[in-house]
């Protein structure tokens, strides 16, 4: 999802919603970077059995390099006549986790890490640990950037024990498909 001008991108957000025909009304007020990993996680999800995972066995943990940035500047912006509280809201990086927490009914742990770029090396054995210390069966991780003309949305689901059937949860697995 690279090389979008904001407004492109907005566009490109809305279309690609009404194109899955998702119903969450609650799209419409989320800021680009909710939206963007709303849609990515729904792309993630079809077809999986994620959703049919208890509530507190599912995990997320998301990453990127700008925090809420993008809309930190707009809500800046709207300060200048009346700051949006709709706006406010967003001005934590963590939200994208929570609206897609909300969306899939995840319960357990929500974590949202801001670091120079995407790193296997942090998030796999995170990951993995969550898995061997608490009661996390599957986890939705990745990066969601989303900031001024760069976007870049990578979702990826791993699972305890790696029950879905897919490839293993393994950094040299993630790096393989981060740099695809």
């Amino acid at each position: 999802m690279d090389a979008f001008a904001a407004e492109d991108f907005e566009e490109f957000l809305l279309k690609v919603y009404e194109q899955l025909n998702i119903q969450y009304p609650k799209f419409y007020k989320m800021d680009r970077q909710s939206q963007a990993g709303l849609i990515g996680s729904e792309l993630l999800l079809r077809n999986t059995d994620f959703n049919a995972c208890e509530a507190e066995h599912k995990a997320i943990v998301l990453s990127n390099k700008s925090g809420s940035f993008d809309t930190d500047v707009r809500f800046l912006q709207s300060t200048k006549a009346m700051a949006s509280p709709a706006l406010f809201v967003y001005t934590l990086p963590n939200i994208v986790a929570g609206e897609i927490c909300i969306r899939h009914g995840i319960k357990g742990e929500n974590t949202f890490l801001v670091m120079p770029q995407f790193s296997p090396e942090m998030i796999v054995p995170y990951i993995d640990n969550l898995f061997s210390t608490t009661d996390t069966k599957m986890c939705m991780a990745g990066w969601v950037e989303v900031n001024k003309e760069n976007h870049h949305i990578f979702l990826y689901l791993a699972s305890k024990e790696n029950q879905l059937e897919s490839m293993p949860h393994t950094i040299d697995m993630i790096k393989e498909l981060f740099y695809i």
